[in-house]
């Protein structure tokens, strides 16, 4: 079993959206970081998402005001460090008789646009459905008047990926596939025993303070050895989503509001698509296996046909997925009621800290890196140096005006006049300034080697295997883009035994996350 030989400031179990938050936010105030994830980067909840940088209008039901005010705050400062991967957009809320009142909704619109420091983002404004475009979709003379507000659409699965690609350029060590088998402290260090699950190497690597940001396998990650008796609980709920072929020409999404109390989002999805989510169920099995249920099907289907004049039926679902939210258990009585909060448990047997985090939601995991880092302060050094800079310093490729990605296509083009307008905008979209990395010195489509199908070259694969920890055809177009939903399952095998045939051994360097 190998040993690294030095000790860091900091070990994190599990890649999600915490774990690359946390990584990201340690490294830059100067500690050491390690951190190790099972299977790909975003592979788990943070990959499963409605795709939303949102307050969470709804919580105001529950009074999650603290809540929904930093998570406000946080949509503008999200979108500033990564306006490639994060944009505005407009939700119309239709107003159903017999459901909440119009003077609630306006009251909640108020509070959602005055308590969070909106500054670009436009204000809510009211709609009159009979003659506005955004009516047009929506069954004729039953909804007469709605209300259009503000949030932002985010890849979520880039996010992790761009905050982990942040956290190696600044000198993290990322490990993907490699499962933590076992965690033990003595003498003020934690030892963590991993299994790197492609070639069955064992390692360990040593901390003086470990974070489980685990999600869903939270309690798991402690049942390894911890000597740490958790008083919290993980309350899991699966969040199902389907996606159909576009449902209507505007670019505005729908908050649609169901007779249970829930409410669904319509959003256009990748310009073909709509994608239609989500359900809040309790879930009780393996985190990994959860798929969307015929039943929750259904109900999304149903719950669209509620308002558009087109029923959605089953038969129109192209793609579904399904995650599982790991919720700290408050003891509500009904899933969609869980509260979305975070909740840390700091745990320090022997005197080594030990982290662990319940909840939380992708448009406040920079708050809780933060926060994270405040409460493990005392164990690290450097933790108050330059405390809030994830907020300033851009992601990866977002060192841009959040107005410039249309002039970031541009500049694409007219520096590879071989693009596609399309092909330039889809890499404008996923890389940002760092397309012009990928593409290199390509003079011709020729030189950006095989094409896959959908945009896809063999110089973007090679790009996203050395820089972005992808290992499999699932990784590039599940997560790293969502080209899935273009490419044949005999593209998506052709890429895979391409990967296969080409498959670059793990260096050193691209073992440690690379340098780019």
């Amino acid at each position: 079993m190998r040993l690294l030989e030095r000790i860091f400031d900091l070990a994190i179990i599990g890649g999600g959206v915490n774990g690359c938050g946390i990584a990201r936010d340690a490294v830059g105030r100067g500690n050491t970081v390690f951190l190790c994830e099972m299977n790909d980067l975003a592979s788990g909840t943070s990959s499963w998402s409605t795709k939303l940088v949102h307050g969470g209008l709804r919580y105001l039901e529950y009074y999650e005001f603290r809540l929904v005010r930093e998570a406000l705050i946080e949509r503008e400062i999200l979108w500033g460090i990564a306006p490639h991967i994060i944009r505005p957009l407009r939700f119309v809320l239709p107003h159903h008789a017999g459901l909440r009142p119009a003077w609630l909704l306006r009251l909640g619109l108020f509070l959602y646009d005055h308590i969070g420091g909106r500054h670009l983002l436009p204000a809510t404004r009211s709609v009159d459905l009979k003659r506005d475009e955004v009516g047009k979709p929506l069954i004729p003379n039953r909804y007469s008047r709605a209300f259009e507000y503000s949030d932002c659409f985010v890849d979520d699965a880039r996010l992790v990926v761009l905050n982990a690609r942040d956290a190696a350029d600044k000198g993290a060590e990322i490990r993907t596939r490699t499962r933590a088998t076992e965690i033990r402290q003595a003498d003020g260090v934690w030892t963590v025993s991993m299994l790197n699950t492609l070639t069955g190497e064992r390692s360990q690597v040593r901390a003086k303070a470990l974070v489980n940001a685990g999600g869903p396998w939270v309690e798991d990650v402690l049942g390894r050895g911890a000597g740490v008796n958790a008083k919290a609980k993980v309350r899991l709920v699966q969040g199902s989503h389907i996606v159909v072929k576009k449902l209507y020409d505007h670019d505005r999404a729908y908050m649609f509001q169901n007779a249970d109390g829930r409410i669904i989002f319509v959003i256009p999805y990748q310009d073909d698509f709509t994608l239609i989510g989500t359900t809040d169920r309790d879930y009780d099995g393996d985190p990994a296996k959860v798929k969307a249920t015929a039943e929750e099907i259904e109900y999304l289907c149903k719950a669209a046909s509620e308002y558009l004049a087109k029923p959605v039926t089953p038969e129109d679902v192209v793609w579904t997925y399904s995650g599982v939210r790991p919720l700290y258990d408050d003891g509500a009585s009904e899933a969609k009621a869980a509260t979305r909060d975070y909740v840390f448990e700091l745990d320090t047997p022997g005197g080594s800290p030990l982290l662990s985090i319940y909840g939380g939601k992708i448009t406040t995991y920079r708050r809780l890196a933060e926060e994270a880092l405040e409460r493990l302060s005392p164990y690290l050094r450097s933790a108050k140096a330059r405390e809030g800079w994830t907020g300033k310093w851009p992601l990866p490729g977002g060192d841009m005006n959040v107005s410039d990605i249309d002039g970031l296509i541009v500049e694409l083009q007219r520096g590879y006049p071989f693009l596609g307008h399309e092909h330039a905008r889809r890499l404008a979209r996923a890389y940002g300034t760092r397309a012009i990395k990928l593409l290199g010195d390509a003079k011709s489509a020729a030189d950006l080697g095989q094409a896959f199908g959908a945009t896809l070259t063999e110089r973007e694969v090679r790009y996203l295997m050395a820089n972005e920890w992808a290992v499999t055809a699932e990784d590039i177009v599940w997560r790293r883009s969502k080209l899935g939903l273009r490419l044949s399952a005999d593209e998506i095998a052709a890429l895979d035994d391409w990967i296969r045939a080409h498959a670059m051994p793990q260096s050193p360097l691209l073992e440690a996350g690379g340098r780019s």
